[in-house]
């Protein structure tokens, strides 16, 4: 298991805010449904490839130091809600306690802060902890340990904050490298992300305050929408206030893979359509509402096709329910790698036809 510790992280104890959770957050719990959250999340941006950069510092992967005005254009494009990736095993110290550096801390919530100026929701996650985060019967004593300490001090740090804030145990849990890694995993693996799950929550849950009754965000295996993963997905506790976390680049060939650049044929909308009311008909359908945590597409010199996919992808997700947190990684070139929709370097819409389609579908 690689654990890197930088050198600013002495072992320090945690701090706890009390009261107000910051001078933007008034703290407040609604006692609204997850479904009442949801329907007003509508469409989201995430801060990829930033502070979950797997480096000591957020701009380890090239993209620039998050700003305020960064946040202030996204919420200014219409976009409700923000997610934000955070890679913590670089700011962790070791075991027994697994500090996370107050450093890194304040830094993470400064960024929260930077979305509540704007009253956006925030969901704030572990990401690209896959090194010690392995799905295994032998290595879930480990690491459900480490995951209870993890989630025990980002949980203290923001108890207070309002249900505007919502927490996401893990990003995509997954065995790295194996066969199935990306097709739902094993029956041992998937029973594992459950276990894991479990203890994220409970830990979440034990700190108290606010963190009683917030909403949570629990992924299947990988946040995968293969049949095998949602059916074996569990909710700890049957906890009411959970929220599953899918990730759905369909079709993968046009929106990934890079194989395939057109889209927006009938057959095209009718498969999108189907892998939209898997989803509904297996959480949505059975009181659970769902969230669309991540979802894009590689610009190859294929605007148009994006654009007719973007457009038909958010109505179809709003139309059933579902907010959908559209994943930019920062890169505004010419790949399948390229996913980024924002300049934020000048603050600027390089792909603003496809801001404005995903944004008016939430808006009828």
């Amino acid at each position: 298991m690689n654990i890197t510790i930088v050198p600013e992280q002495e072992e320090t104890t945690p701090e706890t805010n009390d009261g107000f959770a910051s001078e933007f957050d008034d703290g407040e719990m609604r006692n609204i449904s997850s479904f009442e959250i949801v329907s007003e999340m509508k469409i989201g941006w995430n801060l990829g490839n930033s502070l979950d950069a797997e480096g000591p510092t957020e701009t380890h992967w090239g993209n620039p130091v998050t700003t305020k005005a960064m946040i202030d254009a996204i919420a200014n494009r219409g976009f409700k809600t923000i997610r934000i990736p955070v890679t913590w095993r670089f700011h962790q110290g070791p075991s027994p306690n697994y500090t996370v550096s107050k450093a890194w801390l304040d830094r993470v919530e400064e960024v929260v802060n930077y979305a509540r100026a704007n009253n956006m929701y925030v969901i704030l996650n572990t990401h690209h902890e896959d090194t010690w985060i392995i799905p295994t019967y032998t290595k879930a004593n480990e690491v459900k340990n480490r995951l209870s300490k993890l989630w025990t001090q980002i949980a203290t740090r923001f108890r207070n904050y309002s249900d505007y804030l919502i927490f996401e145990t893990l990003n995509e849990p997954r065995y790295e490298n194996t066969p199935q890694e990306w097709t739902g995993g094993t029956a041992e693996g998937r029973d594992v992300v459950n276990q894991y799950h479990q203890v994220c929550l409970d830990a979440i849950r034990t700190t108290g305050g606010n963190n009683m009754s917030r909403h949570v965000m629990i992924s299947t295996y990988a946040a995968s929408t293969f049949p095998v993963a949602i059916n074996a997905l569990k909710i700890p506790n049957n906890d009411d206030k959970a929220i599953v976390s899918l990730h759905s680049y369909f079709p993968f060939p046009f929106t990934l893979g890079g194989t395939d650049t057109t889209w927006g044929t009938n057959s095209d909308k009718q498969a999108l359509d189907a892998e939209m009311d898997k989803i509904k008909a297996k959480f949505i359908d059975n009181g659970i509402p769902v969230v669309l945590g991540e979802w894009s597409s590689g610009n190859l010199n294929n605007l148009s096709d994006r654009i007719t996919h973007a457009a038909y992808y958010a109505n179809a997700a709003a139309q059933r329910g579902m907010p959908c947190v559209w994943w930019d990684n920062g890169k505004i070139g010419v790949s399948k790698d390229d996913l980024g929709i924002f300049n934020r370097r000048n603050l600027a819409w390089v792909f603003d036809d496809i801001a404005d389609v995903i944004t008016k579908a939430y808006q009828q």
